[in-house]
């Protein structure tokens, strides 16, 4: 089964306006922030990987790697914020249905509501939270994402900044039959199988390892983006000796 479906620097030339800007206007935020995703609680998903954002004012980069995923499905991608939310990933206590496992609302007080959809082509806000055909479908298990110039909100580029934002792979194959099924409904689309929409792997984004980003105007430096290359292809590489084995989903919802 395949699933489916924005500071302005203000320039015054009296200088007796200046001490009111600090107060008057949003000032951009920039820095560069890592996350190293682990499996989400109870759901049991043999999965891990790294996500970089870059922020500068009002736009991100994002470059994120992940293996051990269930091979050649659709696994929807987002970056989460809620100011009251715990800015952390989900745990067991989380579990207020006793089933045994976390879907997204459950996971929603950890880490907020979704503020970015990490799409490869197309709208990247939270209306493309389940366009899951824009996705990417972990070819043999493998994540390997590299988006720019996202447009986000002053209060999501500052969230991710002061590490309160937390980045969610979605897709769990819960009965190990290598595709989204079961009867149990996705709590996002009752349309969708849990499976297809529930919590893999999360990551809260705090600020990158000194020397590991170049923070100054929100910029990656070259060497960076070298190590980021790097990291993502040892964390593929590793990947490569899993046992992970699926069928690939032929129909869409």
């Amino acid at each position: 089964m395949r699933t489916t479906s924005k500071i302005a620097a203000v320039a015054l030339g009296t200088t007796a306006l200046v001490p009111f800007l600090g107060a008057g206007v949003a000032q951009a935020a920039d820095g560069s922030t890592m996350a190293t995703l682990r499996p989400v609680a109870l759901n049991g998903v043999p999965a891990n990987g790294t996500a970089m954002v870059t922020v500068t004012g009002n736009r991100i980069n994002v470059t994120m790697a992940a293996s051990g995923l269930l091979p050649d499905n659709p696994h929807a991608a987002h970056i989460h914020f809620g100011a009251s939310a715990r800015h952390e990933c989900p745990t067991a206590s989380d579990d207020t249905s006793g089933d045994g496992t976390l879907n997204t609302t459950e996971g929603g007080p950890a880490y907020g509501d979704i503020v970015v959809s990490l799409t490869k082509t197309g709208d990247t806000s939270p209306k493309s939270g389940l366009a899951v055909d824009r996705f990417d479908t972990a070819p043999g298990g493998k994540i390997q994402y590299e988006r720019g110039s996202i447009n986000v909100s002053s209060d999501v580029a500052q969230a991710i900044v002061d590490g309160k934002s937390v980045v969610v792979v979605h897709g769990v194959d819960h009965n190990n039959d290598g595709k989204y099924d079961g009867n149990t409904k996705s709590d996002l689309d009752p349309s969708l199988p849990t499976e297809a929409t529930d919590p893999a792997i999360c990551g809260v984004l705090a600020a990158a390892p000194a020397g590991g980003m170049d923070t100054g105007a929100g910029g990656t430096s070259d060497n960076s983006t070298g190590m980021l290359a790097l990291g993502g292809g040892l964390l593929l590489a590793a990947a490569g000796t899993g046992t992970f084995t699926a069928r690939k989903a032929r129909n869409r919802a």
